[in-house]
């Protein structure tokens, strides 16, 4: 549900500024992380949307997101 919450606001944030640049807007997706993970921060650089999400484990992932295909395209995680 909250996965879905996420999604739901990175959406929206996107909407909003392709509007303002005339960028493309990123297509609903899923992220894909487990139910509970929590949305810390988005960032956009390039064409691609960084997503700090912090999942229910207690771990946190930086998942890139392509823009034009509204999908995870990289994730980074400071430790296994």
């Amino acid at each position: 549900m909250i996965v879905l919450g996420t999604v739901g606001l990175v959406f929206v944030l996107v909407q909003r500024m392709s509007t303002a640049g005339g960028e493309v807007a990123l297509p609903p997706t899923s992220l894909g992380q487990p139910a509970g993970t929590r949305l810390l921060s988005v960032a956009a650089a390039e064409g691609r949307f960084a997503v700090l999400v912090a999942r229910p484990d207690g771990t946190e992932r930086l998942l890139l997101l392509d823009a034009g295909r509204g999908r995870v395209v990289g994730e980074l995680r400071a430790a296994e």
